[in-house]
């Protein structure tokens, strides 16, 4: 509360000042506030792990009103940060942590069965993947990150990813080991 009384002081200041110098001073003093969110944001995403461990949260509604229940202000809009930020993927059931017991592979395997829905060649260098909605950006990060030495990059939309290959024989690969881990 200090804090904010002390905010409003020195905005009503400035509101006065024309000097663009103690503006320059006016923004170092309100850094000084934001180790108290950085504390706020530790303590939130603590709470979040906290709640996935013990319990599926399918909404992130949901995982504000759990927060709430915790004594833990928070909005949909930093939740969704927070998620983001702490690595949390939404599977089928509900969102995971990265360290659910699940290796980074065997999650990536879950991401691939739970939402790829087909896959198509375009031409000998262009695969394109069809997605449940909303779920391809999340996908083509699985495949970045796969390591796979066959592609090359992703595009990706709402449900759909472009994967570009090197080579026709290079896209053969990636197409079949793909198949093989999603059944399609």
């Amino acid at each position: 509360m200090e804090r904010l009384v002390r905010a409003k002081r020195l905005h009503t200041a400035i509101d006065k000042i024309d000097n663009i110098d103690n503006m320059r001073i006016f923004k170092y003093l309100c850094a000084f506030n934001m180790p108290a969110e950085t504390e706020t944001r530790e303590k939130r995403q603590a709470a979040i792990l906290e709640i996935l461990h013990e319990q599926t949260v399918g909404r992130q509604t949901v995982l504000v009103e759990l927060l709430r229940k915790k004594g833990i202000d928070a909005t949909q809009s930093s939740v969704s940060r927070d998620l983001k930020q702490l690595g949390i993927t939404k599977l089928g059931r509900g969102y995971v942590p990265p360290d659910n017991g699940l290796d980074t592979d065997e999650r990536d395997q879950s991401i691939f069965d739970g939402f790829i829905h087909d896959i198509q060649t375009a031409g000998t260098n262009l695969t394109v993947i069809k997605t449940a909605i909303g779920a391809a950006q999340r996908v083509a990060v699985c495949l970045d990150r796969s390591g796979w030495p066959e592609i090359i990059g992703t595009v990706s939309g709402d449900d759909t990813i472009f994967v570009a290959t090197g080579s026709a024989a290079e896209q053969r690969r990636f197409v079949a080991r793909l198949r093989e881990q999603t059944h399609h």
